[in-house]
């Protein structure tokens, strides 16, 4: 197949956990097909970044495109300018008319068989005709994220003006993924979700993309001897959910931890932290790194890690990292929302800010119990959830909605 790959940035470096998937997913389908990947880019990507996309692709095309830093004067004056725009936020940021003009003239010359929308924003640009059979890939489903957002606003100006993204999310999931032919999602929870939200705007069933890892990578190491009063947390650290999940634990759950056992630490892993993460370096023992060059080093270092998020959707990347490295996992429920793992069998599930205190602190005086959650993690990944038998499924997928094509041509 011939495929354009639509995306809103480049894969590298792997510092987020929808590039993880998408790459992981894209090096086994680049074997056998023809892909065309066309992008923002950063003006700070470097050249091994460009280069390192042609493991995944034939042809890039890289549109120039930087957003304000979050937290800076900028990024509020960009979000104020959008507040009478009809689409969210998280959309309308990335209306480019070069991009569009790109994307039209490569589906003017190129005989495309399938275009792959990944994540929604992309489709901001996508001309109202396309000549082929065209599929979206959710990685969450966006308008969840926002409502969860609202909900957990105190002050009532943020939470109408999260109302207000929620509602606009709403209208422009529903309208957008109405253009698409087949809907990937990653896990059956955001399938049924969307099917619960969108009835009329999907044109069959959707696919569900399971979470993988790569079990070689993230595999238990000799050098890492796992601290059990360390913690850790990795993601990028300028998602919101991310930062609210640290922000909470390290306010109202970790006191509790420290109440119990004193000695407990914890590290904060991952790119772009934002002003309120980094703050967090202030309390003792809480290191907040920034970008790491291999995540493995930390997560070796922990003896249990954590994943307290409140606000979310699609899969959690991380946990099957973490699971990989034979790593104790405490997550909450909405953490560890769509991937296939067992309360008390591979992870942990815990809530509220005792419960989840009480689980740490049980892992770390139960040593044995720990090592029989760290073996029943491994072991699952490794039987079901590697990326190659991941991506075979979805390049079936793939394969059967760009037939279509041919089907009308018939």
């Amino acid at each position: 197949m011939r495929i354009l790959w639509l995306n809103a940035g480049l894969l590298l470096p792997l510092d987020k956990g929808g590039k993880l998937r998408t790459w992981h997913l894209m090096r086994h389908l680049a074997r056998r097909h023809d892909i065309t990947y066309l992008s923002f880019a950063d003006p700070s990507a470097t050249a091994a970044d460009r280069d390192g996309m042609r493991e995944v692709c034939s042809e890039l095309h890289a549109i120039p495109r930087s957003d304000p830093r979050k937290g800076s004067a900028a990024f509020y004056v960009d979000a104020a300018r959008r507040v009478f725009d009809s689409l969210p936020y998280a959309a309308g940021k990335y209306r480019s008319h070069a991009y569009a003009d790109r994307l039209s003239r490569l589906l003017t010359t190129g005989d495309f068989d399938l275009i792959v929308c990944d994540f929604l924003v992309p489709a901001v640009n996508m001309p109202a005709r396309l000549p082929c059979p065209a599929v979206v890939f959710t990685h969450n489903v966006e308008a969840e994220i926002w409502r969860r957002h609202a909900e957990r606003q105190g002050n009532p100006i943020n939470r109408a003006l999260y109302h207000q993204q929620w509602q606009r999310m709403l209208r422009f999931e529903a309208q957008t993924l109405a253009r698409f032919n087949l809907v990937l999602a990653v896990s059956d929870t955001d399938r049924d979700t969307f099917q619960r939200l969108y009835p009329s705007s999907l044109r069959g069933p959707i696919f569900t993309v399971a979470t993988g890892v790569d079990t070689s990578y993230f595999t238990p190491r000799p050098e890492d001897a796992g601290d059990a009063r360390h913690l850790v947390f990795t993601g990028s650290m300028d998602w919101i959910p991310n930062e609210d999940a640290m922000k909470h634990f390290c306010q109202d759950v970790l006191p509790l931890i420290r109440a119990q056992e004193p000695d407990v630490t914890l590290s904060i892993v991952g790119r772009a932290p934002t002003p309120a993460v980094q703050r967090l370096a202030d309390i003792p023992g809480v290191e907040v790194t920034g970008r790491v060059d291999d995540v493995r080093d930390y997560v070796g270092r922990g003896g249990v890690y954590v994943v307290p998020i409140r606000i979310g959707g699609g899969t959690r990347l991380k946990i099957f990292e973490a699971m990989g490295m034979a790593r104790a996992v405490v997550s909450t429920t909405v953490g560890a929302e769509g991937l296939p793992v067992t309360h008390g069998h591979d992870v942990v599930i815990a809530d509220a800010p005792q419960e989840f205190a009480s689980a740490v602190v049980s892992l770390i005086r139960e040593p044995a119990r720990r090592v029989q959650l760290e073996r029943a993690a491994r072991d699952l990944v490794v039987a079901h959830y590697d990326w190659s038998a991941v991506a075979g499924q979805l390049e079936e997928a793939l394969i059967s909605a760009a037939a279509k094509r041919d089907a009308a041509a018939a």
